[in-house]
């Protein structure tokens, strides 16, 4: 499949998107760059390389189209795994205030150099994990962030996620569905990995869609889900959930 190439002006570089497996070499070189379970080096290593697969240099259409269905909370809003933070700025405004996080220096000051004219938008450079906000959100958004992480990392992503949102706050997964990955990242994902660790913390499903303007090298493999936070006490931390040689 041939790539697209989408110009990123502000960063000074060409972003480019194809078919996040194997089939793109920019996939097997950010595999070798990453080489970890939870290498905020390797993710480094890939944002100083320019090996950034993933990143459409643009704000993600199903995002475009989310804020100007006028149907998201306003508040404040958290973009885990930002990168650029092309989707942190797209959030912002309209009563909504977003904080982009992500365990890369890099990426971070690409993205706050693209926003430095976005007043309602932050960034910062923490480990998801660990990162303590001075209190909860009222929105989470996760993309390409869940199908990035080591699978055993999942029960722990979605204490995370539990433990930032408010009581009454909506987490709204777009969700990439590769399944037939030999290995990651991206990892194999479905529907059903997200059910499996966010049900038993009291989320439901408010709604799910087929994501009909994903960029075409994912057409056809993401869907959109918002999941409503019903219950207030998750049984375990994130931290609890971690595997060992994560801490």
């Amino acid at each position: 499949m041939a790539s697209t190439a989408v110009a990123d002006v502000n960063a000074g570089r060409v972003a480019v998107t194809g078919p996040l497996d194997a089939t793109n070499p920019a996939i097997v070189r950010m595999r070798q760059l990453v080489d970890g379970q939870q290498s905020a080096d390797g993710w480094s290593r890939c944002w100083e390389q320019g090996v950034t697969p993933w990143d459409l240099g643009e704000p993600t259409p199903a995002v475009v189209k989310l804020v100007r269905s006028g149907t998201l909370p306003a508040g404040s809003v958290l973009i885990p795994g930002c990168g650029g933070g092309y989707d942190a700025v797209a959030l912002s405004g309209a009563g909504r205030f977003a904080v982009g996080l992500d365990v890369c220096d890099a990426a971070i000051q690409r993205a706050k150099q693209w926003s430095s004219s976005s007043p309602d938008v932050a960034f910062v450079n923490a480990d998801f994990f660990t990162w303590a906000p001075p209190e909860p959100f009222h929105l989470i958004f996760d993309y390409t962030f869940f199908c990035a992480l080591d699978p055993s990392l999942r029960p722990a992503w979605a204490a995370r996620m539990h433990e930032l949102l408010r009581p009454d706050g909506e987490l709204i997964t777009l969700m990439y569905l590769p399944q037939d990955q030999e290995s990651g990242p991206p990892y194999n994902t479905t529907v059903l990995d997200y059910e499996e660790v966010l049900k038993p913390l009291g989320f439901i499903i408010d709604s799910i869609q087929d994501n009909d303007v994903a960029v075409e090298p994912r057409k056809g493999l993401e869907k959109i889900a918002r999941w409503k936070k019903m219950l207030d006490g998750a049984e375990k931390t994130a931290s609890e959930l971690l595997p060992t040689d994560a801490l």
